[in-house]
């Protein structure tokens, strides 16, 4: 039966620039760092105290994929915290952390315009 999530594909125009703000800005760790091919990578990232990895690629003719909005949430204990701490390091939110009858969130972006949600646990 399925267990979880593997990985979750994030589409990106330049691996390298996604590689430092993922690493730099968001502070996940290289699990992978290969070539597929001639002109291709494949990058996959661990995020610290999660199995899910994320996986830093598009594959050719799913370009109009970057830049879109990813449907993907990451969790914090704390997101006003995690919210300081991204800003500090350049990452830029739509707005400030709101509170909602579910939980708080704020919405995010990569370099390459894909948009993000960070969202407590409850």
């Amino acid at each position: 039966m399925i267990k979880q999530v593997k990985h979750v594909s994030i589409a990106v125009s330049d691996q390298d620039r996604a590689l430092a703000f993922y690493t730099e800005k968001l502070g996940f760790a290289v699990q992978t760092d290969q070539p597929m091919g001639e002109d291709m990578r494949w990058i996959e990232l661990r995020i610290p105290g999660a199995e899910t990895r994320v996986v830093l690629f598009t594959p050719p003719g799913r370009e109009d994929r970057i830049g879109t909005q990813s449907n993907i949430v990451f969790a914090s204990d704390d997101v006003r915290a995690t919210y300081d701490e991204l800003t500090a390091r350049g990452v830029e939110f739509d707005a400030e952390p709101q509170e909602q009858p579910w939980g708080m969130f704020a919405v995010f972006h990569d370099p390459d315009g894909n948009q993000f949600v960070l969202s407590s646990r409850r």
